[in-house]
């Protein structure tokens, strides 16, 4: 083989695209990687870290706000929004990097270029310089992730109209914030925005907030925002903006008519539209579903030696999900035996909100339409000892069971940390464990996933602590 010449390529280095590269060379295939930007793609570089990194400083901003319950007395405290960002910015470098080396480690041929099929097996690279080269390979996967989805009455200018990138790096806090869209990337915005102390509005048109959400949960951290000072509009839709004298007038129609909101800076979060455009997936017939590139569970698309992966390839648009795909997509490639097809219900959903929210499996709306005979526990953070001495009361815990059988249809978290504790429902959720199973495992004293295991309890009327 020349270098020209691979077993696989991948284009795009995101979350999905550069697992995908590294298992290949694992497992023997010579691989090349295409990336026509940055390494690690819009989750490392403008998503889900960076957005960590600053959502990390917004819970110390909290944590000063009731220092006096553990006893301190702050004075006046200065906060520079740049030491902010330049951390946030210095995280994303180094796990930029550090993806580098693994694909060097790996042996994977990294090209920095523009990717677009001119054959099924062929791709013609364009590089920064426009020089041109073509290399090809029987199986190529894309990954090319996603893009922010705008409102055409309502274009981004990155200094009035901000996307996700410009609130990443902003210059100063704004005073007063609008953001459009409730969904996972509007409410950590609104949230993290809320809490370094900028007066944010939300607004959807959905009927709740997190409208993939549990309906119970959607409705808490609804009132959890408004608590914390936010305003919240839902069924409520931005009509159109005026910018005047840096200020920006958004004219939102609500059920009870059109309000006029005045704020420094408006934020589209409406969702992601697949980055499919000038690849040449249409001169291959590939075809499409609702923009994205169709694919069956083992992510091959109708083109035989074309595979898609992570969000290109469809909801849900997460970075673990993207990562998953590579794995047994590769892996399948390689002939692998035991490679099981991707099982939608097992994906974790996280939302870094304040309060957190983690979820699994099926919300109790879609259990009943589903036509499940159910078992719902329930239990409330502020009954758990652990997060009594966090001060951390905000939340709870939610399980739904299959009454005739208890497996575990759905479990839905809000509060500190929920995140790194959802993981545990989703093991459970796999290896199909049932209430009566989960009843029996011991949980450690004092946690705050003791609240799990109450909820369980509680779906069979068995709870202890409540």
């Amino acid at each position: 083989m020349s270098d020209t010449q691979f077993d696989l390529i991948v284009i795009g280095a995101g979350p999905g695209g550069y697992v995908a590269a590294i298992r290949a060379a694992q497992l023997g295939l010579k691989t090349a990687i295409v990336e026509e930007q940055h390494l690690g793609g819009i989750c490392l570089n403008w998503g889900c870290i960076p957005t960590k990194a600053l959502l990390s400083g917004a819970a110390l901003a909290q944590q000063f706000k009731h220092s006096q319950q553990f006893g301190f007395s702050l004075g006046a405290i200065d906060f520079d929004i740049q030491q902010l960002v330049r951390h946030s910015r210095q995280v994303s470098e180094q796990l930029v990097q550090g993806i580098g080396q693994l694909l060097k480690k790996n042996q994977v041929t990294v090209f920095n270029a523009n990717a677009q099929f001119i054959a099924k097996e062929r791709l013609e690279l364009t590089d920064a310089k426009w020089q041109k080269q073509q290399i090809s390979a029987p199986h190529i996967i894309v990954a090319t992730g996603a893009r922010a989805a705008n409102l055409a009455h309502v274009p981004v200018d990155g200094q009035h109209v901000w996307s996700y990138k410009e609130a990443l790096v902003p210059e100063q806090l704004p005073k007063s914030l609008l953001v459009i869209g409730s969904g996972a990337i509007g409410s950590e915005f609104a949230s993290l925005y809320q809490d370094l102390g900028c007066q944010v509005t939300l607004v959807d048109i959905a009927k709740q907030i997190l409208p993939s959400e549990d309906i119970e949960v959607a409705k808490y951290v609804q009132k959890q925002f408004e608590q914390h000072g936010m305003t919240v509009l839902t069924e409520a839709a931005v009509q159109n903006i005026e910018i005047d004298k840096g200020q920006v007038h958004c004219h939102v129609e609500t059920a009870t008519g059109v309000q006029t909101i005045t704020v420094e800076k408006v934020l589209s979060a409406i969702g992601v539209q697949p980055n499919t455009q000038n690849l040449g997936l249409e001169t291959l017939g590939i075809e499409f579903e609702h923009g994205f590139i169709k694919v069956d569970p083992w992510c091959k698309t109708n083109v035989v030696g074309v595979y898609a992966i992570g969000d290109v390839a469809g909801a849900p648009c997460l970075a673990h999900k993207a990562s998953h795909e590579a794995i047994l997509c590769v892996e399948k490639i390689a002939g692998l035996t035991h490679v099981h097809a991707l099982d939608r219900s097992q994906i974790p959903g996280c939302i870094f909100t304040h309060p957190q929210v983690a979820s699994i499996g099926l919300s109790e709306q879609k259990a009943k339409a589903a036509g499940f005979t159910i078992n719902v526990g329930k239990f409330p953070l502020q009954a758990n000892g652990k997060a009594l001495a966090l001060g951390e009361t905000t939340g709870f815990v939610k399980t739904i069971f299959n009454q005739e059988t208890g497996e575990l249809l759905g479990a839905h978290m809000v509060g500190h940390e929920v995140t790194e504790h959802i993981q545990g429902f989703a093991i459970a959720k796999y290896l199909e464990a049932t209430d009566e199973s989960l009843a029996q495992v011991i949980f450690p004293h004092p946690t705050l996933s003791e609240a799990m295991h109450e909820s369980v309890l509680s779906a069979m009327q068995r709870a202890i602590h409540i």
